[in-house]
């Protein structure tokens, strides 16, 4: 009685994937050298509201002095809005463009640059979002160039 001992089974394994996985972490590190990531920017830049004072309460002299200007929106129902800038308070998004247009020129006229100016959106703790994106567009409508939002009063 013969046995066969001597002959294993063979056992397929599929391709060989050496190669492909060489050429892949060749191209890998290719484009990485290659690459360029965010050269022009050193920084992120941001249009949030800046401040002379810190957490310490230190005033940093690096802060520069923009002119503030707030815009109180408070939601009076799900549908109705309004908005405090200047003294003013106003229900609608084209009467407070106007506003805003006209605080800009008179900025202007007494020397200030646009981009000299902070607009601060402060909404109220149930202010909607529709409303809020209705008082920035108005503000970016009116042609300034830094609008940011701060925490609900």
């Amino acid at each position: 009685m013969k046995l066969k001992a001597g002959s294993k089974g063979h056992y397929d394994a599929g391709p060989n994937m050496t190669p492909l996985v060489d050429i892949v972490m060749v191209i890998l590190i290719f484009l990485m050298l290659t690459g360029t990531f965010a050269v022009g920017e050193h920084f992120l830049t941001s249009n949030l509201p800046l401040s002379r004072k810190g957490g310490g309460g230190e005033a940093s002299p690096n802060v520069p002095l923009d002119e503030p200007l707030e815009i109180r929106v408070d939601s009076t129902s799900a549908e109705e809005w309004i908005a405090q800038a200047g003294g003013r308070q106003v229900r609608n998004g084209a009467l407070l463009k106007a506003i805003l247009t006209q605080m800009r020129e008179a900025l202007n006229a007494n020397k200030t640059p646009t981009d000299k100016i902070q607009v601060v959106i402060n909404p109220g703790r149930n202010t909607k979002y529709k409303h809020l994106v209705e008082v920035y567009e108005a503000a970016l409508d009116a042609k300034y160039t830094k609008v940011a939002f701060s925490t609900a009063h």
